[in-house]
């Protein structure tokens, strides 16, 4: 039988850290509100900005960008990776991490000047346990991320991009589908192909556009397209804080549910090993009292 002192310090010791887990628990849900709100808005006015590309694409006129031109052969990739700077939040960092070390593998075999980025503390130290040479580490990144930050970034690789130091951008994060549901990618977002394709109805045709575009559907073009890819590259980061929030706060409720349980056994055997020593020390006094009689 377990010494019941030692029982009872453990026992301590583990409500000490389910307190810790607990209230990193109700942190987590506080900041995950606040991220899933402004992610929300993000994936609404991304999806406005696609349509009014596609808009301009079926408007009849002839539309152009270098950011929507296709590369056959790109010669110069960068891959972003976003990963956060604090643990405890279960296999959001490692899904990421692998994910990226595939898309990593697959596009260095393809394009011969391959970059690489990492935004966070995890996947800053997960790269230089494995050896690979990263260009550049942004560990400033909190979990609310804001648009003056993420456009230092994204006009840098617009610049490059239109300059032709770029030919191909991916991004690895974790997307936010719902409060239940989020799942590591990779995704292209340079060049912006994808931006320019219209939206067709049920019947299989092309929707025509409702706007009239003044002065030019194509200068508006000029405008909306670098907007597109900043807001996509925003809402990238804003899905990672998000999905951080949410797996901290699973992990942290599954880590005080394991505490509660550990609990509730170390009492249970704190309380027999109690009831245990109680009986012998009794045994004892009346051994005691049975030799003094003699």
């Amino acid at each position: 039988m377990a010494n019941a002192r030692a029982l009872d310090k453990r026992r301590k010791s583990i409500r000490n850290i389910r307190k810790i887990t607990r209230t990193m628990e109700l942190i987590a849900t506080a900041r995950f509100k606040q991220a899933m709100d402004r992610a929300s808005a993000a994936t609404a006015f991304t999806d406005r900005m696609t349509q009014l590309v596609a808009d301009l694409s079926s408007s009849g006129l002839e539309v152009s960008h270098p950011l929507l031109e296709q590369r056959d052969e790109p010669k110069r990739g960068l891959l972003l990776v976003l990963t956060s700077n604090r643990g405890l939040c279960g296999g959001y960092n490692g899904n990421v991490l692998r994910q990226a070390t595939e898309r990593h593998t697959e596009l260095s075999e393809s394009i011969p000047e391959l970059r690489l980025e990492v935004s966070g503390k995890r996947g800053d130290a997960y790269m230089k346990y494995r050896g690979v040479e990263m260009d550049e580490t942004f560990n400033h990144f909190e979990d609310k991320p804001t648009f003056d930050e993420v456009d230092v970034l994204a006009s840098r690789y617009l610049d490059e991009f239109v300059s032709g130091k770029l030919d191909r951008l991916d991004v690895a994060y974790t997307r936010f589908i719902n409060s239940a549901r989020q799942e590591a990618v990779v995704e292209t977002l340079l060049p912006l192909g994808s931006l320019g394709e219209t939206e067709e109805t049920e019947s299989g045709s092309s929707e025509q556009s409702m706007y009239e575009f003044f002065p030019s559907a194509q200068s508006i073009l000029e405008e909306v397209v670098p907007t597109s890819f900043k807001v996509k590259l925003f809402k990238c980061f804003l899905d990672a804080a998000v999905s951080e929030q949410i797996a901290r706060m699973v992990a942290m409720k599954s880590a005080t549910e394991n505490a509660d349980e550990i609990i509730r056994d170390l009492s249970m055997t704190y309380n027999r090993a109690r009831q245990s020593q109680i009986t012998g020390e009794l045994l004892e006094v009346m051994g005691g009292v049975e030799a003094l009689k003699n």
